[in-house]
């Protein structure tokens, strides 16, 4: 981890975008969604990893790396999607193979499957390889906001801030909301400003309106 890590920072030109979004509509689709299915615990992760499929298949290009030795981009036509896990032996990033293959109960259950072997300290190493795109949901850690590294040699990487309460302006009202920050960082060399704040805005309208993501079922 420590050495894609450094190879990250001195190999890719990273850019971070963010904007804050109003996830109260999220919080309450998750409740919904156990309280109709309470047995297959349908979470909050689940949620944005569907997420963050539904956007990399309307933005490919930020599934991808660059080939440094042939200096071409190389698009990845399946998505493995990793997502950071904190345990007892620190950060590991297991990787959700063919994600864009499974349903949101599908999803739901490998990552569940997957935390829980790597709190265990029992990931085999395939688990830990090959992924094409990066969610880490530094929220539970109670930070709003972070600039993270890039998991060479992918290009990109959403990052989700804790869910607070704050003052929103709704249908011109003032109101009490559900407010997170998402911030994505991005390998300039994918991909230019106008692609990744298109694909957050897309992540951010299906946070704030989650039936956004029936129009890409």
């Amino acid at each position: 981890m420590a050495e894609k890590l450094s190879r990250s920072r001195s190999e890719i030109p990273d850019a971070t975008t963010w904007v804050d979004a109003d996830a109260t509509a999220l919080l309450e689709t998750k409740d919904a969604l156990r309280a109709a299915v309470p047995d297959r615990r349908i979470g909050l992760l689940a949620l944005l990893a569907r997420i963050c499929v539904a956007g990399l298949r309307r933005y490919p290009e930020l599934n991808s790396t660059v080939d440094v030795d042939r200096a071409e981009i190389v698009r990845y036509p399946q998505i493995h999607l990793g997502f950071a896990a904190q345990t007892e032996r620190g950060l590991v990033v297991p990787v959700v193979r063919d994600a864009h293959l499974l349903s949101l109960s599908e999803l739901a259950a490998e990552l569940t499957r997957l935390t829980a072997l790597a709190r265990e300290g029992a990931l085999p190493p395939q688990s830990l390889t090959g992924g094409t795109f990066t969610l880490n949901n530094y929220g539970v850690f109670g930070v709003d906001g972070s600039t993270p590294i890039i998991n060479h040699p992918e290009a990109a990487l959403l990052g989700v801030g804790r869910i607070i309460d704050r003052p929103w302006a709704v249908d011109g009202t003032l109101a009490i909301r559900k407010i997170t920050q998402l911030s994505f960082t991005f390998d300039h060399r994918v991909c230019d400003g106008g692609v990744a704040g298109g694909f957050l805005r897309y992540v951010a309208d299906c946070v704030e309106r989650p039936a956004t993501l029936l129009a890409d079922l």
